[in-house]
């Protein structure tokens, strides 16, 4: 009787330590705790499909040293699909160079906002690999084939990005976020121990304040975020990470509108022909270049 007690109770042990072995390999990116609580909302089956990490995903940070910006590639490797964030125009053969090596199909170039220190390359993408098409925020006044509004979900084989609103930088920015890849692509709005500038295109210290710390902050503390610029050659952060170490939103709002009112930037070098060119998803800059070359021959 008692070693039939024991055997029970070793197997319970053993099934409860499987149970956490296999939670741990689904759900990698989660914590155990968030799993556990994710098993006691209705069991395993009915959400793993949506958070579990899927190992056919795929993931390339690209850099443009002139404006310092960063470029995402995502893919889906059975599917072949891929989306790319914030490419530049100077890139753009590079980029679509890459994608076709990787037998990827470029579904949807996207921007997180329109930029004001580069020429986005979705428009010159758009001709470079037919069918794909541009995105971005609809607030942003830019155009584009798809315009994003808050909680919209851009997917691309199985997996998926939500679209989440974070004015501030610019009234039309947007944060895009993988919860099954537990990771973020902040734009402007959030930077590795900084944040974008908020005295030009609409910008807004107290909104981006609210955007920071409501919709990026609110992430799990293991979140790896991904800024569209870094210049001190930082490639990404962590949501638990800024809110320790960020010297401007781990102020008060009182003090982060004071320090940002106080940056005295210089005027961006590149605005006068970055926004006018984005505005029209960076056909502007190959229309001069079309005309520029016609007269010349």
């Amino acid at each position: 009787m008692t070693i039939k007690i024991t055997n029970k109770l070793f197997l319970f042990i053993w099934i409860k330590h499987l149970s956490r072995m296999i939670i741990r390999a689904t759900l990698g990116c989660m914590k155990l705790a968030d799993a556990v609580t994710l098993l006691g909302k209705g069991g395993p089956f009915r959400h793993l499909a949506t958070m579990a990490r899927n190992n056919n995903f795929f993931f390339r940070q690209l850099f443009d040293s002139d404006s310092s910006t960063y470029t995402y590639l995502l893919g889906d490797t059975s599917s072949k699909e891929a989306v790319l964030i914030d490419p530049v125009i100077e890139h753009a053969e590079r980029d679509a160079t890459l994608i076709k090596d990787l037998g990827f199909k470029l579904v949807y170039s996207m921007n997180t906002h329109m930029h004001a220190d580069h020429i986005t390359g979705t428009g010159k993408l758009k001709s470079l690999l037919p069918g794909s098409k541009s995105v971005i925020g609809k607030a942003s006044g830019a155009k584009a084939d798809i315009h994003l509004v808050d909680g919209d979900i851009v997917k691309f084989g199985s997996h998926q990005l939500l679209a989440s609103a974070t004015p501030g930088h610019t009234n039309g920015c947007f944060t895009y976020i993988s919860h099954e890849q537990c990771m973020a692509f902040t734009g402007d709005a959030l930077l590795i121990r900084g944040c974008g500038r908020t005295d030009f295109q609409e910008g807004s210290s107290q909104t981006l304040y609210k955007s920071v710390h409501e919709r990026i902050f609110t992430l799990p503390d293991h979140f790896t975020l991904y800024p569209a610029h870094d210049y001190k050659g930082l490639t990404a952060t962590s949501v638990g990470e800024e809110k320790k170490y960020n010297p401007r939103l781990t102020k008060s709002l009182e003090e982060f509108v004071k320090i940002m009112d106080n940056l005295n930037l210089p005027y961006p070098r590149k605005i006068d022909e970055s926004i006018p060119a984005n505005r029209v998803c960076g056909l502007f800059l190959n229309k001069t270049l079309y005309i520029h070359n016609t007269l010349k021959r």
